[in-house]
């Protein structure tokens, strides 16, 4: 049997994961890891870019996230989880790499002036923070992946990754480290309850460990199409912020009832709104109870089985890398 293909993917530790991270990136490594040798990790070190002045907070979010993931349907059994920051093999590659990495290199990348505009409130003139694509690109390479699975706004990111590896073979005169390919994932379709972009820091969000009693409240007081201002106007779903949420969970054998309703006004958006919480509760159900079984010492089993797997793994990659430098005193 052939050795299967690597794929390495992360997320920061930042607070509970919603709706958006399920069906824009979780969902996507759930059905990875049946196919690929799969390295997911807890970006705690990449947290800190941003929440440097309160390291609690992030170390705080681990284990939550971990119970995020596993109630997602990340099985420990099929991928490797573990935590950036207790692999130090990544500080070490973070820090070789950073050596050849030119600044312009880090200046130009798009998503570092975005995010210093979007976190304008946060000073983040710091050496991290500029050179955070640099870590990321250790957190890579390190396990040589095929590819890695991204959206279209981190793909600068990846050719980032992909031009360091080539300055670094080519300094070094070696074939060391692979050129990771993108596996492009799909944009998230979901808006939040207010038609923005989910966000936490919007209060627009749905989160994946909210109780079903919470929930319902949001639901009610969704954004449906502003054309409906009474029950007896036609409405269009594709307009309306609710039907993008049932094309994701209502059994798909109704979605031509819930057009023709809406689109003929027999349908009323409370009606509407009443089949969505059946399907949200029908979703979310089996994601609670597998959160509610994954204990704190779970958590800590889980990452200390994935943390020596990208440990071991770590160490010879950093060995082959001391020896193409020759730096292995």
């Amino acid at each position: 049997m052939s050795e299967r293909q690597r794929i390495v993917s992360g997320m920061r530790p930042t607070g509970p994961l919603h709706l958006g991270h399920y069906f824009g990136v979780i969902a996507n490594w759930v059905k990875l890891q049946e196919e690929y040798d799969c390295f997911f990790f807890v970006a705690d070190w990449h947290a800190l870019t941003s929440e440097y002045a309160d390291p609690t907070r992030t170390k705080g979010f681990v284990p939550g996230l971990v119970k995020d993931w596993i109630a997602a349907g990340l099985d420990p059994e099929k991928c490797s989880i573990f935590q950036q920051s207790m692999v130090k093999e990544h500080a070490e590659l973070n820090l070789l790499l950073a050596m050849i990495t030119p600044l312009g290199w880090l200046e130009r990348c798009p998503t570092y002036k975005e995010q210093k505009t979007e976190l304008a409130q946060k000073e983040l003139n710091t050496f991290g923070f500029l050179g955070y694509p640099v870590l990321m690109t250790a957190d890579i390479l390190m396990y040589k992946p095929c590819a890695v699975p991204v959206g279209k706004d981190q793909l600068p990111h990846l050719e980032l990754t992909r031009e360091i590896a080539r300055r670094f073979n080519h300094l070094n005169k070696t074939e060391l480290f692979p050129e990771p390919a993108d596996m492009l994932t799909e944009e998230c379709k979901l808006p939040g309850l207010d038609g923005r972009k989910m966000s936490k820091s919007y209060g627009n969000s749905i989160m994946l460990s909210e109780p079903i009693d919470e929930i319902m409240p949001k639901l009610r007081g969704m954004k449906t199409d502003e054309n409906r201002l009474r029950k007896s106007d036609p409405g269009d779903p594709n307009i309306c912020n609710l039907y993008p949420y049932h094309k994701l969970m209502t059994d798909p054998a109704r979605l031509p009832e819930i057009q023709e309703g809406c689109r003929n006004a027999s349908w009323g958006c409370v009606d509407c709104k009443k089949v969505l919480m059946e399907s949200m509760e029908t979703f979310l159900t089996p994601l609670h109870e597998r959160r509610a079984a994954c204990t704190d010492a779970m958590v800590q089993e889980i990452l200390h089985a994935g943390n020596e797997k990208a440990r071991a793994y770590a160490r010879k990659t950093m060995d082959e890398i001391r020896q193409v430098m020759n730096f292995d005193f």
